[in-house]
């Protein structure tokens, strides 16, 4: 315990990947869960502290889906889905994401690839 009565615990660093170049490209593509390409399409970043989410910060960059705005809202604030449909509609929307972007060459050689593969629906 703290002198201050706080409990100080050591967590281990989030090692945060940052790309504007990844951001951009998902721009690029169409909305990855309705198909929308109508120019509100944006990384939408994970919401799961195991990608690095915080209570102020952002998931790690290599944690996106190209979603549109539409999209987006739901996945962040839809009264309409359960928390594990909200995680099941990101987490298939980021695989396709990063499978179309290493397709098109659009991933940034410098941002490590996460490994999908691996991912649990």
């Amino acid at each position: 315990m703290h002198a201050g009565g706080c409990d100080l615990r050591s967590f281990a660093k989030f090692n945060y990947v940052r790309s504007p170049k990844l951001l951009q490209a998902c721009r690029e593509l169409s909305c990855q869960n309705c198909g929308a390409q109508d120019g509100t399409v944006v990384a939408a970043h994970s919401n799961e502290s195991r990608h690095g989410k915080g209570r102020s910060i952002k998931a790690s960059d290599i944690y996106v889906a190209s979603l549109c705005h539409r999209c987006h809202m739901e996945l962040d604030q839809g009264l309409r889905m359960s928390r594990s449909e909200r995680l099941e509609l990101w987490l298939a929307a980021h695989v396709c994401t990063v499978k179309e972007l290493l397709r098109r060459g659009l991933w940034p050689p410098d941002a490590p690839v996460p490994d999908i593969e691996s991912y649990q629906f």
